[in-house]
């Protein structure tokens, strides 16, 4: 099962979720159609599969920086969240063309995005107690727009400076948490 799951998610990074096929992703496995169909009788399902597996994982890295992040400062949290997320994403490839890529996805993939904001308000109240759940929410929003925006910019195949480009969005990133952070 963990051969069929890691070549679903190498199929659906490629091709997205809409053009995958699971014939496709039978042979990428070195598997028999009829082997995946037994663990996962539609595409769907096996999206849902991978989606679980890979949001698992997010949610663990994510709930031991918030564990610490009352005694990091706002720099060392932003730097932190800023690597968790885009070295998550390089791990994970299939994981934004299936909670963000549209399509055809599984319900899941909604729940997955509003878990993972509701984990970076937790993250970013643990740092600023005082912060109201409505801030934190919309700050949690910007922050994800900026790991999306890390993201792809990390995908570009030809960026040049790719490094000194991530450390400008990350800078932004730090500005941004330390007025609003520190301010409470």
């Amino acid at each position: 099962m963990a051969a069929l799951l890691e070549a679903a998610g190498a199929v659906f990074a490629e091709k997205s979720y809409d053009a995958a096929t699971m014939t496709e992703i039978a042979a990428r496995a070195g598997s028999a159609i009829g082997s995946l169909y037994q663990f996962f009788p539609t595409k769907e399902l096996l999206a849902d599969a991978l989606i679980a597996q890979y949001a698992a994982s997010l949610y663990d890295r994510l709930a031991s920086l918030e564990g610490e992040a009352a005694a990091l400062s706002a720099d060392e949290l932003g730097t932190r969240l800023f690597r968790l997320l885009i070295d998550f994403r390089a791990d994970h490839p299939a994981f934004a063309t299936l909670v963000e890529g549209g399509g055809a996805l599984p319900a899941r993939a909604a729940d997955v995005r509003q878990r993972l904001r509701r984990q970076i308000v937790a993250i970013l109240r643990r740092k600023a107690p005082i912060l109201s759940e409505s801030a934190a929410a919309a700050m949690a929003v910007v922050v994800q727009q900026v790991m999306k925006a890390a993201v792809t910019l990390n995908a570009e195949p030809e960026l040049p400076r790719r490094n000194a480009v991530l450390d400008e969005l990350c800078a932004m990133l730090l500005l941004y948490l330390r007025a609003r952070l520190d301010a409470h």
